[in-house]
């Protein structure tokens, strides 16, 4: 049989053959999307249901702020731990465990009868949902690597792009079709369903994790291989900074001094571990990593602010249903999904980070126009616009991401990008708290626009004045980046198996 051949007389290349297509089937990567899409989707679904909630309980609608604070809590904490103990335990094992506490959680919601029950509840939904995406990177980075390419298509960080962001976006209209069609406690159900699909995706496409060696299969030898006394440091002062945080405008004298104590320990521990859960100095001479953390952190608390600030005010001030206000901001998703496959299928950086940025500075200004007497499609366009910059946001930091983290610290890395991003979450949540605090008014909507504003510009700065963001040039031919053009102050430990695996990368 002869050989195919080009146009240009080389040999064609087999597509049945081709490592991207064999590597990251749909068989591969349909549960990592479906398990990575479990937290952004419960983290907003929430949203439309805390008034019934509150009703039903026959507590203050303000009392139910704990069922979203505290999910976002468990996900900071939760997300770099998962990602921790997948490089460490096998991301197959915390995947699947993680379902299964979500799956766990949403039959606690759904059967509670107090706000303490559903409190645990998102706490384990929380905590199970973060598993989903950091054990994904380990995963997609490991199977990159046994492919032989430097990074997947970029197909699969754009199916991610979908499920860890845009997915956000339509919570809030689902949550208002469930709870509007079958009530609150469907905010909570929906888990079991899905769950058991993504549960039964998992183990059966899946690939198995290498077995644990017996000597490094013992509590004290995995505690000091994840660092668990760095993990509970992080933990303390990510709780009492994100109590501190919810609670302003008054300081919280205790969560600070909690904070400053737990804190400056831990850092001094983190410095002396040669394997630090939380590598201070990495991130300090790993610059491009640190400004892709705060991006998304800055990017997050708009979009956040209008999913969760403009519902409510939606609701509160035009006197738009819980069913309306959810489906008016549906473009908003529909945008987000539709924009960021082809956005990633290049795996480009630079140029979906300055959209987000101007996006997100013309949607701000935008909401400082809306009144409670502006017609639905005011609304429906703004919203549009900040489903532009979700797209391209989570597409530009999500690419930026994959090129500045060390390849075996990928898990972590990812799960401290998901922490920053939920960092900006928590913040837009305070913001609105402070603004709304007298009733949400066409005066906090216009305040919170004006916020808004000088968090994009932020972006925008921290976008257009990176030099290291120019010299990252995609290949067209392949769609896969050219680390050529690295940042040169990513500067990871430089321990001789990372430098094996660069080497490889690169060959």
């Amino acid at each position: 049989m002869s050989a195919v051949v080009g146009q240009d007389g080389a040999p064609a290349r087999d597509p049945a053959r081709d490592p991207q297509r064999t590597s990251f089937g749909r068989s591969f990567t349909s549960p990592l999307y479906v398990g990575s899409a479990l937290n952004p989707i419960n983290s907003s679904i929430i949203a439309t249901a805390l008034v019934p909630i509150a009703a039903h309980l026959h507590v203050p609608v303000g009392a139910t702020a704990v069922l979203v604070s505290s999910l976002y809590l468990a996900s900071a904490v939760a997300q770099p731990t998962a990602g921790k103990l997948a490089e460490v335990l096998g991301p197959r094992r915390i995947f699947l465990s993680g379902i299964v506490l979500v799956l766990l959680g949403g039959l606690v919601g759904g059967l509670g009868q107090n706000l303490a029950t559903l409190t645990v509840a998102r706490v384990l939904i929380g905590i199970g949902t973060s598993a989903g995406f950091p054990c994904a990177m380990v995963m997609i980075r490991r199977r990159a690597e046994q492919a032989g390419l430097e990074t997947p298509p970029g197909g699969v960080l754009g199916g991610l792009a979908i499920a860890g962001m845009a997915t956000a976006a339509i919570g809030p209209p689902i949550g208002g079709l469930l709870v509007g069609a079958a009530g609150w406690r469907w905010a909570f159900f929906i888990n079991l369903p899905v769950t058991a699909i993504a549960l039964l995706m998992a183990l059966r496409w899946l690939p198995q994790d290498p077995a644990l060696d017996r000597a490094d299969s013992t509590f004290r030898r995995i505690a000091d291989r994840i660092d668990l006394t760095g993990i509970l440091g992080f933990a303390v002062s990510m709780t009492a900074l994100v109590v501190l945080l919810m609670g302003l405008p008054r300081i919280g004298w205790t969560a600070l001094a909690v904070f400053v104590v737990v804190a400056i320990p831990t850092v001094v521990w983190e410095l002396r571990r040669p394997a630090p859960f939380f590598d201070f100095r990495e991130l300090a001479a790993n610059g491009a990593l640190a400004r892709t953390y705060l991006r998304q952190a800055l990017t997050l608390l708009g979009v956040y602010t209008v999913m969760y600030g403009m519902t409510e005010w939606m609701e509160a001030a035009h006197g738009f249903s819980t069913v309306t206000a959810g489906l008016l901001l549906l473009p908003m998703g529909a945008v987000s999904a539709l924009l960021s496959r082809p956005l990633a299928s290049r795996n480009l950086v630079r140029g979906p980070l300055v959209a987000a940025a101007l996006t997100m500075v013309l949607g701000s200004g935008g909401i400082m126009l809306l009144g409670s007497h502006s017609p639905a499609i005011a609304l429906v366009l703004v919203s549009l616009v900040f489903g532009v910059t979700s797209a391209t946001t989570t597409v530009g930091n999500q690419t930026a991401l994959y090129l500045a983290a060390p390849p075996d610290r990928i898990g972590t890395a990812s799960g401290l990008f998901r922490t920053f991003g939920y960092l900006g979450t928590i913040t837009s949540a305070v913001i609105g708290s402070i603004v709304f605090r007298h009733g949400a008014s066409d005066h906090g909507l216009h305040t919170l626009g004006l916020v808004l504003v000088a968090a994009g510009v932020a972006v925008l700065l921290l976008t257009v004045l990176d030099r290291r963001l120019m010299t990252r040039q995609a290949d067209r031919g392949t769609g896969t980046p050219n680390r050529a053009g690295a940042p040169a102050d990513h500067a990871p430990a430089a321990t001789a198996a990372q430098a094996t695996t660069c080497k490889e990368n690169h060959a």
